[in-house]
């Protein structure tokens, strides 16, 4: 489990290809701090196991579904990266409940400045867009944002000066593909309330009132 605070950017040194897999060489050093093999450090949001390290840098396996499922699979060396270890139980929750589990890549079509902020347009697949709401929570390439506002096809979010200079986000332009992460409440809550809809997909009248909303 994630925050959605990057840590550090690091820097893509190798990446060995497959024929449906990749083994990742990245180049880091605040998230190799008390490292461990197997521990989890997400990568532009994408939860990846540590299979080897070394001072400066760390190798993770990417199989065949992630790389279906994300950006990564684009990424050449020299391109940096979000870089974040799991959190451990007590620490701050300074961003949203983030699993490393993408949902979709969405691609960057509107990049603008606003005052200090930089504002984002991306376009997302419909399956992520429908838990995406105004003023929630969306991890975005492994950063937690906040949603401007969104409409049929795309949601806006913006960044400080700050999130600028610590993740992708500051330099990615538009045509760009970026990891989503929606929130991993209302995934469960639409799971758990999907068992009590009518026939026409609505929430059951009975339901409803044995929990007061009636």
């Amino acid at each position: 489990m994630f925050t959605g605070i990057v840590e550090e950017l690091g820097t893509l040194r190798r990446s060995e290809r497959g024929p449906v897999s990749a083994r990742l060489h990245i180049e880091a050093r605040t998230v190799l701090g008390g490292v461990r093999l197997g521990d989890s450090i997400a990568v532009n949001g994408v939860c990846l196991t540590v299979a080897e390290f070394e001072t400066g840098r760390f190798v993770a396996d990417v199989m065949a579904e992630t790389l279906r499922r994300t950006n990564l699979g684009e990424l050449r060396p020299g391109d940096r990266v979000n870089l974040e270890r799991a959190m451990r139980l007590g620490d701050r929750l300074g961003g949203h409940l983030v699993s490393g589990h993408v949902d979709g890549v969405g691609t960057i079509v509107g990049r603008e400045p606003h005052g200090i902020a930089l504002v984002f347009r991306i376009r997302t697949p419909g399956q992520v867009l429908r838990y995406v709401i105004e003023k929630g929570s969306v991890a975005v390439d492994g950063i937690s944002l906040t949603v401007i506002d969104l409409d049929a096809e795309s949601f806006r979010v913006s960044i400080i000066p700050h999130t600028a200079e610590m993740t992708t986000l500051g330099f990615k332009q538009v045509g760009e593909k970026v990891n989503l992460e929606a929130d991993l409440i209302a995934k469960y809550v639409e799971k758990m309330l999907g068992a009590h809809r009518d026939s026409k997909g609505k929430l059951d009248t009975g339901f409803l009132a044995r929990h007061g909303f009636l």
